[in-house]
């Protein structure tokens, strides 16, 4: 594929052939920046620069294998896979695992996800007896996560009063206590956290002159991928690995970043040109994936941001529909407009499901679509719930994995040590726990050393702990010459943890049953394709690979095309012909949460614009007049994001929502007339006078849907069959607000059934409700 240069435009070819040097890719929304990176290595391996020496850094490892396969294509896959290219964490794994011993870590460390560090902080919580509501676990492993992030180390934090101040005016003075028995714990057990492998990876560097070195020499080429959602410590490893040669080029969309509550630091590309000297600047402005009235609506939005690179996406592709916009009365049936929408679509343009998606900004939305979905047998895949890894029979095999490749790993032997039950309870690990921490020894090197050390246990559960060992050390010997599904095969028989689940005898005991059987078939795919490749098909890659994975890169393998639906954030980088943005409304979208500063209206902004740029034919705006929340049905306005999209790119599909009034909410007349002051002042301060306004006085009106149904009109037998209808919000005077779910009767004895926000569901007899129609 020699001829791969014929398939860029100008700007693109310009951004591929430039060799040297420090450089900036912006690439707007759709442009073709993974078809740059992947052709800018290719060209630099044609112009004779080693792969050895090149390191590429990915948004994720799927992303990293794709690039991998057609950088193949022109190169030969041979020479592709000499490449350093993956997600900034298992690329920095792999140099950990390499260069861990100079900070005392085992080649072999465990990678701890979010569940292990919740449950190991839970268990330092409760040790130093604290208050487990004031200190909660997952809140601890964010503050601690943001120390990291920002390299805050427990000295450094020690070192500043004003954190201690700020932990100790949350009532929180503990803060520091748990974040250095945390350190020390994970250190303890071989184990790091996605966070250490860039804080580990700093120090490294930091401390050692000669790794530094080592990998500046290694890495003559640098490409970073999604350059606008890297944080401060990400950004501080690149800048030291590029230091030396300075052939830097970074890839990214000031407008898409959204991974501010995950550190990330939009000023790290807003700042690329202050950080080096001679940057190259290249811009890919042209969209290739969405229609021009999707192009044109973004780009309307995203200009009211002021913190932003100056470019100007556009696009030849065709003028395409409006962007639709769609009110509905409630979620419910918001929800049913998007599957009917999704099913008529279908039927009469012969689509498939995998062509639509479902944007929203927040899990807890999916609620309504999926009931919709299913009304309409409409099958579909959710993206961001429980991930497979996260399931508990899942976790129980992978702790048993992670315990033969490192034994230290407390958190993996204490979710096994008793499971399936063999009589070991929770007194004998607290004791095991207090006496590893006595003896700073892992429990599993206690366990190996029963014989030497006087725990205070009966002979009984002593040699229920030998037998433990026993059985572990026997797996172990099993890994050293077993691929990863021969391995994990040997040890789901060994422990019968399929016989346990299966004493369950219920529907989800099958589905736990089932859920092994995918992992084991996920393993023999992993083995084969590794096998192909002639790469390394052991049971360490495979934890390390299954532990650095994204909920997009664990998808399950399904060939039947479903519908997605995933939170925005999620969708980040994927495309759809057909999108559905639900639930545009303040304070949902934009959420509330994050308006508090401009900083972070505009990475709404920006998080809107990145939803809305996922369409390539049809993209569809809902909200809603009234949504519940808690338990409340409450009245919602249309998002701001609505009303700053030109008026030119859009399509009602209901009639628009009128603009707010701003009418006097109190009577002036009740303050009297203003007292005249009595002083006179020699000099009067001199004033512009103010010019009176010739706009015409608007006059307070009533909503013209808020219809009144009163008691004596309730007995006009055709009132309540034309005004009430099924979907209509209402208001009760004792009961408040509540949708209409069904009606019976006709005339004085017509009852409408309503589910209220405060009572649940109740049934009326219209003619003495006293209802008013709000929608």
């Amino acid at each position: 594929m020699n001829n791969y240069l014929e398939n860029l435009n100008e700007s693109q070819r310009e951004a591929v052939v430039h060799k040297d040097g420090p450089m900036i890719i912006i690439a707007g929304a759709g442009s073709g920046k993974t078809r740059v990176l992947t052709y800018r290595i290719a060209h630099l391996m044609n112009q004779g620069i080693d792969p050895f020496n090149i390191l590429s850094l990915t948004f994720t490892n799927k992303a990293a294998r794709e690039m991998k396969d057609r950088i193949g294509t022109v190169v030969g896959y041979s020479e592709a896979k000499n490449l350093w290219m993956g997600t900034f964490h298992s690329v920095f794994a792999r140099i950990l695992r390499s260069e861990g011993h100079h900070l005392g870590f085992p080649s072999n460390f465990t990678i701890y996800d979010t569940q292990d560090s919740v449950r190991l902080i839970s268990s330092i919580i409760k040790e130093m007896a604290l208050d487990k509501e004031i200190y909660k676990a997952k809140k601890v492993l964010s503050r601690i996560s943001s120390f990291k992030n920002s390299l805050i180390t427990v000295k450094a934090y020690y070192n500043d009063p004003e954190l201690k101040e700020a932990d100790k005016m949350a009532r929180q003075p503990k803060m520091g206590e748990i974040y250095h028995q945390y350190v020390e714990r994970c250190f303890k057990a071989g184990a790091m956290d996605f966070d250490d492998l860039l804080l580990r990876t700093n120090e490294l560097l930091t401390r050692f002159p000669e790794v530094l070195a080592k990998y500046q020499d290694r890495f003559k080429y640098i490409l970073v991928d999604e350059y606008q959602d890297t944080n401060h410590s990400q950004y501080l490893i690149v800048r030291a690995l590029a230091d030396r040669f300075q052939n830097i080029c970074v890839v990214g969309d000031d407008s898409q970043s959204i991974y501010a509550f995950r550190g990330a630091n939009i000023q790290n590309i807003l700042n690329f040109q202050k950080n080096y000297d001679d940057v190259k600047i290249f811009k890919l402005e042209q969209n290739y994936r969405s229609s021009k009235n999707i192009v044109e609506a973004a780009n309307s939005v995203i200009e009211k941001n002021k913190t932003k690179l100056d470019k100007e996406v556009w696009t030849d592709n065709s003028e395409g529909s409006k962007v639709k916009v769609m009110r509905t009365v409630t979620e419910v049936k918001e929800g049913r407009f998007v599957a009917n929408s999704i099913f008529d679509n279908k039927m009469n343009l012969q689509l498939q499901n995998s062509e639509f998606a479902v944007l929203y900004r927040t899990n807890a939305q999916s609620r309504a679509i999926e009931d919709a979905l299913r009304e309409k047998d409409i099958d579909y895949v959710i993206y961001g719930g429980l991930s497979f890894y996260q399931r508990k029979e899942i976790k129980d095999i992978l702790s048993y994995l992670r315990l033969l490749i490192n034994p230290n790993d407390e958190e993996a032997l204490k979710r096994v040590i008793n499971y399936p039950a063999r009589g070991i309870g929770a007194t004998t690990l607290d004791k095991l726990s207090v006496a590893a921490n006595h003896y700073k020894k892992s429990i599993f090197e206690l366990l190996c050393s029963l014989n030497k050390i006087d725990l205070n246990l009966n002979s009984g559960t002593k040699t229920k702990l030998i037998n433990f060992v026993t059985m572990i050390k026997h797996f172990q010997i099993e890994a050293q010459s077993k691929n990863a599904f021969d391995v994990t095969d040997f040890v789901v028989k060994q422990t019968r943890i399929v016989q346990e689940i299966e004493k369950d005898g219920t529907p989800e005991g099958v589905s736990k049953v089932e859920n092994i059987q995918e992992l084991l078939n996920a393993i023999k795919n992993f083995t084969e394709e590794q096998k192909e490749k002639e790469e390394d098909d052991s049971l360490a890659f495979f934890l390390e690979d299954a532990a650095l994975a994204s909920d997009l890169d664990k998808k399950a393998k399904d060939d039947s095309p479903k519908v997605s639906l995933m939170t925005i954030h999620l969708a980040k980088g994927l495309e759809f012909p057909y999108v559905y943005i639900v639930g545009l409304e303040e304070n949902l979208f934009p959420s509330a949460m994050s308006m508090n500063t401009r900083s972070e209206l505009e990475e709404e902004r920006r998080l809107f614009y990145v939803a809305l740029t996922r369409a390539e034919k049809q993209a569809y705006l809902c909200y809603s007049q009234n949504r519940y929340r808690w338990g409340k049905l409450v009245d919602c306005e249309p998002s701001r994001f609505l009303q700053e999209i030109d008026e030119k790119y859009l399509e009602y599909l209901t009639v628009k929502a009128p603009e707010p009034i701003q009418n006097k909410f109190i009577n002036e007349d009740i303050f009297g007339s203003v007292p005249q002051n009595k002083i006179r002042f020699k000099k009067p301060i001199q004033r512009t006078p103010i010019k009176k306004s010739t706009a015409p006085k608007i006059e307070f009106q009533p909503p013209k849907n808020l219809k009144k149904v009163s008691k004596t009109s309730a007995t006009n037998s055709n009132l309540f069959d034309n005004n009430i209808v099924v979907g209509n919000v209402v208001n009760h005077t004792k009961f408040g607000k509540g949708e209409v779910i069904s009606l019976e009767g006709s005339g004085a004895n017509q009852k409408a059934e309503i589910r209220f926000a405060s009572v649940g569901v109740k049934k009326l007899l219209l003619q003495f409700a006293k209802l008013s129609i709000i929608s």
